[in-house]
């Protein structure tokens, strides 16, 4: 008698399937690292963590889901931070990595519910404008001014790459 072993994303409790299965774990671990490697190719601003990290999150957002995006967000936006030596102080990017979960998360909900180029753009407003204006009472209208356009910059381009992406390799049927 012979058991088939059943993969760790099949186990199922209480018919639900396990979030941090080792294949999902693998697949986020692929996409943080790419995410490191975004953080180094750098868009100038005055903090300099406006990089391409966040790229490969909007990517397994849609491709995979909101919470492994938000998750890739999270890290990336930590890891760029951290090849900066944490400008704005590591609380300000805690709370800053927190807002690119949120966002990755806004993207991949518009993006599946209303549709993916209006997913893209609220993907930007919320990045490039929102995320320097939520920042008014920490760094003051400075900041906020000086990141709005290179942020809006970056979204563009992360959000491009990775909307860009996922319509290549769905249609080939990969995803």
């Amino acid at each position: 008698m012979s058991v088939i072993p059943i993969p760790p994303e099949e186990i199922n409790v209480n018919d639900q399937k396990i979030f941090w299965s080792s294949k999902r774990l693998a697949r986020m671990a692929i996409f943080i690292a790419m995410s490191a490697v975004g953080a180094m190719i750098k868009i100038p601003s005055p903090t300099g963590t406006v990089a391409l990290d966040a790229a490969f999150a909007f990517f397994a957002a849609i491709a995979f889901g909101w919470r492994e995006g938000a998750i890739v967000a999270a890290l990336g936006h930590l890891l760029t931070a951290l090849t900066t030596g944490f400008p704005l102080g590591l609380p300000l990017h805690l709370y800053i990595a927190l807002q690119m979960a949120a966002w990755v998360s806004i993207f991949e909900l518009t993006a599946k519910k209303i549709h993916l180029w209006f997913g893209a753009l609220v993907g930007v407003i919320l990045n490039g404008i929102c995320s320097p204006l939520l920042l008014l009472p920490i760094g003051g209208i400075g900041l906020a001014a000086a990141l709005i356009l290179p942020l809006t910059i970056g979204s563009v381009i992360n959000i491009f790459i990775a909307v860009t992406a996922y319509l290549i390799i769905n249609k080939s049927k990969m995803v």
